[in-house]
């Protein structure tokens, strides 16, 4: 971490900090089998936000962002089960906006549409493709328009909770993501179309992994947990179907004080306070500070 952001640990333990309230978010992870001479396997969609960015700038991350309060009163047809809205740790108007969030972010950031029509098809892309991508991406409201004109709704089950993270309560700014998996439909193809990224990559999750450990790939604690937890499985069959039965938790790095009076950090669970795992050292890098 930022020498700034470390020394707002101690101020946080001695109650001289005042954490930032978090605001919802949500993240998308993007998956495809790959399949070809040069790589084969599970693969997922990393985007580098550009220098320019206040929040993780020069980060390798999924798509995403926060929640809008259209996302949550905006009017559309929904498919498939019904919301659980507990698993999410939220109300059900949250849930709502959560995945709504979700799926205009990622249709705004890829130009991936993950909605389906009355038979449970996903679209394919056509010539007003990337004016309703335009559209949604400059009026979050916009986007039940485009939704109704093709004919689709959006159905949970596309996209289905995989892990939930929490910003510190030392960063300057906070969020509190929800992160879903979800495969990029036949005949749609996600590319870099957002302004906020100045590169994009299709990589398996232990390269990404082993990337990163080399230093060329910044990225935050919630995403490299996120591609540890898929660098197991072998497709992307595999990860959907072990999505709903993984026990998913609103996960938070927390500062302690050591009785020698140094700052150690545990992984809790925002719900309780209860220690999910003690780390053995700061986490690396700043959300804000970025890369």
């Amino acid at each position: 971490m930022p020498p700034e952001v470390s020394s707002r640990a101690r101020a946080l333990l001695a109650g001289e900090w005042e954490p930032p309230p978090v605001r919802d978010a949500s993240t998308v992870v993007l998956l495809r089998d790959a399949s070809g001479l040069e790589a084969t396997g599970l693969e997922t969609y990393l985007m580098r936000r550009a220098a320019t960015m206040a929040f993780a700038a020069g980060m390798y991350v999924f798509p995403g962002g926060r929640i809008d309060e259209a996302d949550c009163d905006i009017d559309l047809t929904w498919a498939g089960e019904p919301l659980d809205a507990g698993r999410m740790t939220a109300g059900q108007r949250q849930a709502r906006g959560l995945i709504v969030g979700a799926v205009r972010e990622v249709f705004e950031e890829t130009g991936v549409l993950l909605a389906v029509d009355d038979s449970g098809r996903f679209p394919t892309e056509d010539a007003a493709w990337e004016e309703d991508r335009t559209a949604v991406a400059e009026s979050s409201p916009a986007l039940a328009e485009v939704l109704g004109r093709r004919g689709l709704r959006i159905d949970p089950g596309a996209l289905p909770l995989w892990t939930h993270w929490v910003t510190p309560e030392v960063e300057s700014k906070r969020y509190d993501v929800r992160f879903f998996v979800a495969a990029v439909p036949p005949g749609q193809h996600a590319r870099d179309v957002s302004g906020e990224a100045d590169q994009v990559l299709w990589t398996s999750p232990g390269a990404a992994l082993g990337d990163y450990s080399r230093g060329h790939l910044p990225m935050l604690p919630p995403t490299v947990a996120t591609l540890a937890d898929l660098a197991a499985l072998p497709d992307v069959a595999t990860v959907l179907a072990s999505a709903s039965a993984r026990e998913v938790r609103p996960l938070m790095p927390r500062p302690r004080l050591e009785d020698d009076g140094a700052i150690a950090w545990d992984v809790i669970d925002v719900r309780d306070g209860s220690v999910v795992v003690r780390l053995p050292a700061e986490p690396a890098g700043s959300e804000v500070a970025g890369a």
